[in-house]
């Protein structure tokens, strides 16, 4: 809350506590303190600071470039009744909106992001969101690890490598061991060892992305699935791209008792990389462990339709040790931003932004696989992601691409050390024809003389 003071209301607060300037109530330490002088500009008028701001946006290049980045962070195309509808001053909140008689226009909102989740993961519930797809996948191992009591949890290697780096930071702190799964040959999780590891009984959970970190469809088969509800271990689907959802069977179709992922693709923008909004969905049976706020549907004394907080099982409201989680809040306006997204898309323009989505995939796999010395890693059915292996060192390459005004994509060796040779490249609804013809001519170029070489 901003509240402005008089001259006279700060020299009798410094009086008060006995200093004499503002300035001594901050103490730089010598070794510290700024030396040199700093150059300020001096007060401007608006106009003039508009021009300002214009001169430096116009430094960013990026926005002249064609872009085959992905990897859990997606270009869409936002309309901009997303913005004249989440900038609004009722939405902008100095704080998480907690009681309801001054919320129910935010809480209306959380509400249907949970029940637009639910539908799309065919979940029972789901909460209020949280930080982003990282933290989601780390709270839902929680949400295991507190069904059954193991200390152990399984991973598919196959999942973001971000992601499971924060389940490790996580798991670290509370003793857990995380074991990964191999990759098969196709890009997708090998659901042999899957079984033969949860037939020890001594895992929590199993966690499973699709389409995963290289754009490969990856979800349990038949046989793991009857081992996983044999060993009574949770299986934990995992979702960064959350367009996939409007092509894809849900989660619970193949047998997914938590959900969690990343909303950015819905609208929210790729902001040089956050903040973004992760989400966390489960089956009934789960709903005293799921972390957050819930909001529900009620009436109030008059019969009329109330928005509450119906479940908070955090440690501000509860005893802490009866804490499922100690996150504190929710992401409440990217998660709204998400929710506006969905409600303007609707459920046949997000199955047609998904479909368009599959055929630039298809075209940018067709125009690069025909490029001599250029080859798709992987033949698993896959959604607006593939990997291609330039047989050679991809950040070379990547590099090369740069300077024609391209970014090819993201070099798979940074965390996998036997793809160092392979690029990730991702295409949604914005790429072009044009720009995959001419990743395709200079791909051709690049590689040819690399050959020659």
């Amino acid at each position: 809350m901003y509240t402005p003071h008089t001259e006279a209301d700060i020299k009798a607060m410094l009086s008060a506590i006995g200093v004499g300037a503002l300035d001594d109530l901050l103490v730089v330490p010598e070794s510290i303190a700024l030396k040199a002088h700093l150059e300020v500009v001096p007060a401007l008028p608006e106009y003039q600071i508009a021009r300002r701001f214009e001169h430096f946006a116009a430094k960013n290049t990026g926005v002249d470039y064609a872009s085959f980045l992905g990897a859990g962070s997606y270009r869409h195309y936002a309309p901009p009744a997303i913005a004249a509808l989440a900038m609004r001053g009722e939405f902008l909140t100095a704080y998480t909106p907690y009681q309801a008689e001054v919320s129910q226009g935010y809480l209306q909102a959380i509400y249907e992001w949970q029940s637009y989740i639910c539908l799309l993961t065919g979940m029972d519930i789901a909460n209020a969101s949280v930080y982003d797809g990282a933290t989601a996948l780390a709270e839902g191992a929680i949400m295991a690890l507190n069904e059954n009591g193991r200390k152990k949890v399984l991973v598919s290697r196959a999942i973001d490598p971000n992601y499971r780096a924060v389940l490790k930071t996580y798991c670290d702190g509370l003793d857990v061991q995380i074991d990964e799964l191999p990759l098969t040959k196709d890009g997708t999780t090998d659901m042999k060892a899957l079984a033969a590891a949860v037939a020890s009984k001594e895992y929590a959970a199993v966690a499973l992305q699709t389409p995963n970190f290289f754009g490969n469809v990856d979800a349990l088969s038949a046989a793991a699935r009857e081992a996983v509800s044999a060993s009574e271990t949770v299986p934990i689907a995992v979702v960064s791209e959350a367009l996939s959802l409007a092509a894809l069977a849900t989660p619970a179709s193949w047998g997914a008792q938590i959900v969690v992922g990343e909303a950015q693709s819905f609208g929210v923008a790729m902001a040089y990389g956050g903040p973004y909004v992760g989400f966390i969905a489960s089956t009934k049976e789960h709903l005293r462990r799921i972390p957050g706020r819930l909001v529900g549907k009620s009436v109030d004394g008059q019969g009329r339709t109330a928005y509450v907080l119906t479940l908070q099982a955090r440690e501000q409201h509860i005893r802490r040790e009866r804490a499922t989680s100690n996150i504190c809040t929710n992401q409440a306006h990217c998660a709204l931003i998400a929710t506006i997204y969905l409600a303007l898309m609707g459920k046949t323009g997000l199955r047609d932004v998904a479909a368009l989505n599959l055929e630039r995939s298809r075209e940018l796999a067709t125009a690069v696989s025909k490029v001599d010395g250029v080859d798709l890693k992987f033949a698993a059915p896959f959604f607006n992601e593939i990997v291609v292996d330039v047989h050679q060192p991809a950040r070379d390459v990547l590099a090369k691409l740069q300077e024609r005004k391209i970014l090819g994509g993201v070099d798979l060796g940074r965390w996998y050390p036997e793809f160092s040779t392979c690029i990730l490249m991702n295409a949604t609804e914005l790429t072009t024809t044009a720009q995959i013809q001419s990743l395709a001519t200079a791909l051709g170029e690049i590689v040819r003389v690399h050959a020659n070489v």
